[in-house]
């Protein structure tokens, strides 16, 4: 487990909400567990990140999901690891009004397995999945993350 000084850390203290391109898009983390497997952010629609239709931004949307699985795994897997994300897709399914959030999980046992995977294979892309859900409930996106997690040499 790596040192509580890390990034996820600063979340506790709500050091995100001010990162400046989340602040700039509206982008909000709403709930962190103490535990940092699991992390809930919002975004709500506002002049700053409609698009030409009135509607959420697809850029805006994609940010609010970008970092989170990363992060977890930075976290979890420590400093003796390397975790990159390598790749994303996005797919928009209905228009999103309102406020939406999206909720990031990786279980503990999940993260032992990918440690042990990539010290197994040398390195590894688990992919990761999110839905961005609306105020009635209803998915509006789905965003699927490939990262790259390999120890680091000695």
């Amino acid at each position: 487990m790596s040192s509580s000084k890390g990034f996820l850390h600063s979340l506790r203290y709500k050091w995100i909400n001010i990162y400046p391109p989340f602040l700039g898009a509206g982008i909000r983390v709403l709930h962190k567990q103490s535990d940092t497997y699991t992390i809930k952010v919002q975004l709500k629609l506002t002049r700053l990140n409609f698009n030409a239709v009135g509607t959420h931004f697809g850029g805006s949307l994609y940010a609010m999901c970008d970092p989170w699985f990363m992060l977890i795994l930075m976290h979890h897997l420590s400093r003796d690891y390397i975790v990159w994300d390598k790749a994303a897709s996005i797919q928009f399914l209905k228009p999103g009004r309102g406020t939406v959030t999206a909720t990031f999980h990786i279980a503990p046992e999940q993260i032992a397995e990918l440690r042990a995977q990539a010290d197994r294979e040398g390195k590894i892309e688990p992919l990761f999945n999110v839905d961005v859900i609306d105020e009635q409930g209803e998915v509006i996106a789905k965003v699927e993350k490939r990262l790259y997690i390999r120890k680091k040499s000695r």
